[in-house]
């Protein structure tokens, strides 16, 4: 018995073969992902539940083979069908070795790909995909949720608020610090959810310029203002049937806000210059790091907007409150760079990791993310802590409520690292990028 309609993954850097092979398995009552490269790829498996993987072997950068062994070892339950246009009986022996469940070389008839993929959709057991998308987090002491690493009770919290709103169209608040994976969040409500097969589209409303937004966001019809040559859908109308997601919300100018509104009282948006309104359904996540209750209290954003937005309200936790989790982060960041910088193998040492564990991290995730793949990057098959960047290995933690004089920091800083370096003031001085005379200066 189905569990629900299979979801197939097609990968190949050719758009038009993307295309022919959605067409095919549309007609088979199949919903499909495209990616045209194996990173796009990697995204849509973590985001999404998907039942059947279909690859391209040759395609630039990282190709088809290295991909059916990223989703043997990461999602060994997901079938993988290889398909190649340089067919040779090495390829089909790497493709199976790797872990390829069949092969196609083109160009392959429709009823070809038919029986291969409804051979290997039959070969699915759903309760162990069901296991494996839904796992116990009482069996299991780290958790990979849709992107989402973690094994701190502020991850575990938040999966559970995802799991709680996931199926609804409850409009959703998400507050958080820069870099603590807010989209990440949207994301996982939208793909863990029930209209996961429906568009997901994303909006930073912060890098769209404030007379481009509203166009952008609601549609236009020819001739609204000067260049609107054509009629043209918003990103509301592209979104229809899934997930719009706001980010920067709170840079939204008042005319975006007024327009906002009336979609979640309405649920209808008018385009810029059309008196017609055509009601759309689908769910409105919005993201922001200000605090839109105190904007909203000075006039900086409607009160009443907030208050629409605001009806299910997740809060991302910053890194420096969930430090029992960066293992668990810079573990996933090796293997996904590791694998994109090919040194699958590359390791960190206690000695680096400590060095991790001891920063304040105001970038939060994706400040640690950037430290790996850098240190990925320049280092060898160990990051060590010569591979650290420099700024981590000096920190100096405030306490709360504790400031001081710009004076007093750069003090306690050349202190450190002078200690640091054994007193070596040439080391030291590179350290600081400042001459020797300066240091001298200072340190008298």
């Amino acid at each position: 018995m189905k569990l629900k309609k299979e979801n197939i993954l097609i990968v190949d850097d050719n758009y038009d073969m993307l295309e022919l092979l959605q067409r095919n398995l549309k007609t088979l009552n199949f919903h499909t992902y495209k990616a045209s490269s194996v990173t796009e790829a990697i995204d849509i498996l973590k985001y999404s539940s998907i039942d059947l993987l279909i690859t391209d072997i040759q395609m630039p950068g990282i190709n088809g083979i290295e991909l059916i062994k990223y989703v043997q070892e990461h999602f060994p339950t997901i079938p993988k069908l290889v398909i190649t246009g340089f067919p040779s009986v090495d390829n089909a022996i790497d493709a199976v070795k790797s872990g390829a469940s069949d092969y196609l070389a083109k160009p392959f008839t429709n009823e070809e790909l038919k029986k291969s993929v409804k051979n290997l959709i039959s070969t699915i057991d759903n309760s162990s995909l069901t296991l494996e998308n839904n796992r116990d987090l009482s069996n299991d002491n780290s958790l990979e949720y849709a992107g989402i690493v973690g094994k701190s009770k502020e991850i575990v919290h938040l999966v559970d608020l995802i799991e709680r709103v996931k199926n609804n169209r409850a409009t959703i608040l998400i507050q958080g610090e820069s870099g603590t994976g807010k989209e990440l969040v949207a994301r996982a409500i939208h793909y863990k959810g029930a209209f996961a097969a429906n568009p997901f589209i994303a909006v930073n409303c912060g890098a769209i310029p404030e007379n481009l937004l509203e166009s952008e966001l609601f549609g236009y019809v020819k001739g609204a203002f000067t260049g609107a040559n054509e009629t043209r859908n918003g990103f509301f109308q592209a979104a229809a049937g899934g997930t719009i997601f706001l980010d920067e919300i709170g840079t939204a100018p008042l005319s975006v806000q007024t327009r906002l509104l009336r979609v979640l009282q309405e649920k209808e948006v008018s385009m810029i210059g059309s008196q017609k309104t055509q009601k759309i359904e689908l769910r409105i996540i919005a993201a922001t790091n200000s605090d839109l209750y105190e904007m909203s209290q000075k006039g900086n954003f409607r009160e009443d907007l907030y208050y629409r937005l605001n009806v299910v309200n997740i809060e991302t936790p910053p890194l420096r409150d969930r430090k029992s989790d960066i293992i668990l982060l810079v573990n996933t960041f090796l293997k996904k760079y590791g694998f994109e910088y090919n040194k699958p193998q590359i390791t960190i040492s206690d000695r680096a990791i400590k060095l991790l564990m001891r920063h304040s991290w105001p970038g939060n995730v994706r400040e640690l993310e950037n430290v790996i793949q850098r240190m990925i990057i320049m280092g060898g098959d160990v990051i060590d802590i010569n591979d650290v960047p420099e700024y981590l290995k000096y920190p100096m933690p405030l306490e709360k409520n504790e400031f001081k004089t710009l004076k007093e920091i750069e003090k306690s800083y050349i202190l450190k690292v002078m200690a640091a370096v054994d007193n070596n003031k040439t080391r030291a001085a590179e350290i600081l990028q400042i001459d020797r005379k300066t240091l001298r200066q200072k340190i008298q």
